[in-house]
């Protein structure tokens, strides 16, 4: 492997991969140095360049804990976990899309029962959540997880806040429940707003840099499971976001936006006087059988 050229080095890195005994990990690591050098040709990357790019990813390296997660940013951002996830979720047209899972989902999401309030104290505008979870021919699911997630008013999720004092305390505006045998579920949580997502690094320059802005539109996180059917993560948007049509992350689809309504003080739908104006969002979700094809 002597004297190689910027002509022949491409062939030589392949080469220098032929003993790799796994066949997808050898054919994603071809492409992915093909498509890489053919990159370097085309815009003729400078060694300055090549260096600015490697002290990026240190910096997004660097920033990123078990609180944020840049690097999911850098690729939301670069559009490449929509790119991701659409391919991977291809599903008939009745189906609910999938949306990108983003960087703020926890494992160990509290246990709610269905009428519960989710938000545990985070800031907002009371909002009362109804839906059904149906298969593919209208079947309701029953005892399906629905993993819910979602920013408070100030545009934060929990794990953006330092650690809370008390372990009750810990998460906010998430949980898990189930669906009832006719499909449907039902809880309490707080109003979906827009918010910027974080962008006081190295991602937050690149945005800058691009003429770009951070916000997304607002939404409600959900992560549904039913034995016999495909997962679906997703998101629900509201309807008349300025943001639906530049979402920083490209995960608006039409069929996704729903309206929540505004009411003024009353009688909530789970029967609870409510002395303050509150909101209501209705959406159903259908899933795709495990084993069907488009």
């Amino acid at each position: 492997m002597r004297n190689i050229s910027e002509d022949t080095i491409t062939q030589a890195v392949l080469a220098a991969m032929s003993g790799c005994s796994n066949d997808r990990l050898r054919t994603v690591m071809t492409s992915l140095v093909q498509h890489l050098h053919s990159f370097a040709r085309e815009v003729r990357l400078t060694e300055s360049e090549w260096l600015y790019a490697i002290n990026f990813l240190t910096e997004v390296g660097h920033i990123t804990d078990d609180k944020r997660q840049e690097f999911i940013l850098l690729s939301d951002t670069l559009g490449l976990s929509m790119l991701t996830t659409t391919q991977n979720n291809r599903k008939p047209a009745e189906c609910t899309e999938a949306t990108v899972l983003g960087p703020f989902f926890v494992e160990g999401a509290p246990e709610y029962r269905n009428g519960d309030d989710i938000s545990n104290g985070a800031a907002g505008q009371p909002c009362f959540v109804t839906g059904q979870i149906r298969g593919l021919h209208g079947e309701p699911v029953p005892n399906a997880t629905l993993e819910v997630w979602q920013s408070d008013e100030e545009g934060n999720y929990d794990v953006q806040y330092p650690e809370p004092q008390q372990a009750e305390d810990a998460h906010r505006g998430r949980g898990r429940l189930r669906t009832l045998p006719d499909g449907r579920f039902h809880f309490r949580s707080i109003l979906a707003e827009a918010y910027p997502i974080p962008h006081d690094g190295p991602v937050g320059k690149m945005l800058d840099a691009l003429g770009r802005h951070p916000w997304r539109p607002a939404h409600l996180h959900f992560w549904i499971n039913a034995a016999g059917y495909e997962p679906l993560i997703t998101h629900v948007f509201r309807n008349g976001d300025q943001y639906l049509d530049s979402d920083a992350v490209f995960g608006v689809r039409s069929t996704l936006v729903a309206d929540w309504i505004e009411h003024p003080p009353g009688i909530a739908p789970d029967g609870t006087r409510m002395d303050t104006p509150f909101y209501t969002l209705d959406y159903d979700f259908v899933l795709n059988p495990v084993g069907h094809t488009r």
